[in-house]
């Protein structure tokens, strides 16, 4: 295969393998209208996704897909050609095209043209390309999205986030998590606009790159909009507090000695799970030989559900204790969960747990602990 001037980036293999395992799950369902499945590669940079969905992801030659593959740049036509050649007699019908995302997906729209498989890996934000991209997607269909803006949904750019999200984006230590879920909330919303639900399967981090992969429901489920809220984190005592828009009241005190604490807001965005288990666990064929950093990222996803939305690293724990190094996420977790409450290390960011627990009783578990060190 050849590279040319595609954009190309080694470290998303495991992104790269579970689009494909996702593809592959999909390629197992009954065929879609007109007897076929519909998969689009809106921006294939060299093509290896889609050429990677064809020869892996499907069971046997001329299987019954339809794969439109898109680079917004006419000169990488003639690259794509070369690379998807060996796709010819392995789908039903391969088309290729050069066009801006928008164009395409508003020809789509207006042929009536809906995909069960979409990916969406932009360059900076996608939001200005979620309504229309829901618009094609099709009932139960798949929509694998990527962002690489690192600042506005993290609570770096805080005017940044208004203007793509809608949404409040303050700093906090989760902050990856908070840009998975600003792109969730974001996501629902632009859903719930055209009446239309969403089942999140798996949300991860490649460092600033934030990978989603949704299922597209025909409505949304009973009560699916308690899961748009608010986030306040303290910027003094550092507690946590979550608020679902259904339910918004005025917030409660923090656990800052004299009252004076003060919350930083971000939202609305989704609190509900980040991960489907039956969903990942589809992707685990014990007959599939997965490369390990794609094994051990499902497995971590697995270990996570990504409820509830409140996540504690432990380094600042160990910091407002006073404690010489952070404590281990496996003890920390282990000591949660004998207290009676959930306790899980987060799959998204690295040295933090996800508990119910509320700041004082978390200090004072986490006190208990010796400390490993740094």
């Amino acid at each position: 295969m050849s590279l040319g001037d595609g954009f190309f980036r080694a470290q998303s293999r495991p992104a790269r393998d579970i689009s494909v395992l996702l593809a592959r799950s999909l390629a197992r369902r009954p065929r879609g209208e007109g007897g076929h499945q519909r998969w689009l590669d809106l921006m294939a940079g060299c093509g290896i996704r889609a050429l990677r969905w064809g020869l892996e992801a499907l069971p046997e030659v001329g299987s019954g897909v339809e794969l439109w593959v898109n680079d917004a740049d006419p000169d990488r036509l003639p690259l794509l050609k070369t690379n998807l050649a060996p796709l010819a007699s392995r789908v039903q019908v391969l088309k290729l095209s050069a066009m801006p995302a928008e164009v395409l997906l508003a020809r789509a729209f207006a042929e009536k043209r809906f995909f069960d498989l979409i990916d969406l890996d932009a360059f900076g934000s996608p939001s200005a390309l979620i309504q229309p991209v829901l618009q094609v997607l099709a009932f139960d269909g798949v929509l694998l999205l990527a962002s690489t803006d690192g600042r506005s949904p993290t609570g770096h750019d805080r005017p940044g986030a208004i203007r793509s999200f809608g949404a409040a984006a303050r700093a906090h230590p989760a902050s990856w998590e908070l840009a998975l879920r600003l792109q969730l909330g974001l996501l629902a919303r632009q859903a719930w606009m055209l009446g239309r639900g969403v089942q999140p399967l798996l949300a991860f981090s490649e460092g600033r790159t934030f990978r989603l992969a949704v299922r597209l429901a025909r409505r949304p489920t009973a009560a699916e909009e308690q899961h748009l809220g608010l986030v306040a984190r303290c910027e003094r005592c550092g507690d946590q507090q979550l608020q679902p828009l259904l339910r918004l009241q005025g917030w409660p005190r923090c656990h800052c000695p004299d009252g004076a604490g003060r919350w930083a807001i971000s939202g609305p965005l989704w609190l509900g799970a980040l991960q489907d288990p039956s969903a990942l666990a589809a992707l685990m064929d014990p007959r599939e030989d997965l490369e390990t950093r794609t094994q051990r990222l499902i497995q971590r996803l697995q270990a996570d559900p990504g409820v509830p939305a409140r996540v504690w690293p432990t380094d600042e724990l160990s910091r407002r204790l006073g404690m010489d190094g952070p404590p281990g996420v496996a003890d920390l977790v282990e000591t949660l969960r004998r207290a009676g409450h959930q306790a899980w290390p987060s799959a998204v960011m690295a040295g933090q747990v996800r508990t119910d627990a509320d700041l004082p009783e978390l200090l004072q578990l986490c006190a208990g602990l010796r400390s490993e060190g740094p």
